[in-house]
């Protein structure tokens, strides 16, 4: 476990492997306890950080640092303090939300950017995030936590992800939530819309969508296939929101072959700092 201290309080991640910098980010709701296998996986090859967000898993609660566009200064500070000078990032739902703004607002920061799952349009989420994102809703949710969080656990977990593990590692993040960190940062998200600006990117995206998504419209690959310019769009038939949990050997193959290709085709070669 490592943080470094910044502006808006402590920023918890972690980090494995060796070798050039591949940084992922995590979801709403979500923490770094996602990433745990296949950062295992990626750093036998890689130096794989990922990052809680704000408000989420360890790092700091503080107000009015849990909006999108905050997260895309908290990754830039984090490149910043920890001397990585460039870095593909991978980013799953809300965090690939964040990976594409970021490349869009600090380019020369970012090799690749890799979505799963993730919104382009906040129209997409599914009826109860977006009706989470209102602060009566939120308000009410937050009043009878214990039963939001039996719902989560005993139903709502179970249909979106097939891991059997997964219910307990959502009920972990969501004692780490905040009202103000779940009610803004999905707000933001529901307003978010990147299409006016997606063909401006200028680095490789990779879209990975699970046909049996109920958390996000899996045909949001359709809008970064019709926007982006250098686009490759990878769909799975058997997933839904948490590919790296329901497909985990066919994503960390398809992830890897991604970015050993932008790393064999990138001719700056980015520098990673030390390992600490």
């Amino acid at each position: 476990m490592s943080s470094i201290t910044t502006d808006h309080g402590i920023l918890h991640y972690e980090v494995y492997g060796r070798g050039r910098p591949v940084i992922f980010l995590h979801g709403w709701l979500g923490s770094v306890n996602l990433w745990r296998e296949s950062m295992m996986y990626l750093g036998q090859y890689y130096r794989t950080y990922s990052i809680d967000f704000w408000g989420f898993g360890e790092s700091g609660k503080k107000l009015d640092t849990y909006r999108v566009q905050d997260f895309v200064f908290m990754v830039y500070q984090f490149m910043d303090q920890l001397g990585i000078v460039r870095s593909p990032l991978v980013g799953h739902s809300m965090g690939g939300t964040v990976s594409l703004s970021v490349a869009l607002q600090y380019p020369e920061r970012v090799q690749s950017v890799t979505v799963i799952g993730s919104p382009i349009v906040g129209s997409s989420l599914a009826f109860l995030l977006k009706m989470a994102g209102y602060r009566l809703n939120a308000s009410l949710l937050f009043r009878f936590f214990p039963l939001f969080r039996l719902f989560m656990r005993k139903f709502y977990s179970r249909r979106i992800c097939k891991d059997p593990r997964f219910p307990d590692m959502m009920d972990k993040d969501l004692t780490q939530l905040t009202l103000d960190s779940f009610l803004i940062s999905i707000s933001t998200l529901r307003k978010t819309d990147l299409t006016p600006r997606l063909h401006e990117l200028t680095v490789p995206v990779m879209g990975m969508y699970g046909d049996k998504d109920l958390i996000v419209d899996p045909r949001q690959w359709q809008v970064l296939s019709s926007h982006v310019p250098q686009v490759q769009i990878e769909r799975f038939a058997d997933a839904g929101h948490f590919i790296m949990l329901d497909s985990p050997e066919m994503f960390r193959t398809t992830l890897k072959s991604f970015l050993d290709r932008q790393f064999t085709q990138s001719k700056t070669v980015s520098p990673s700092p030390l390992p600490g």
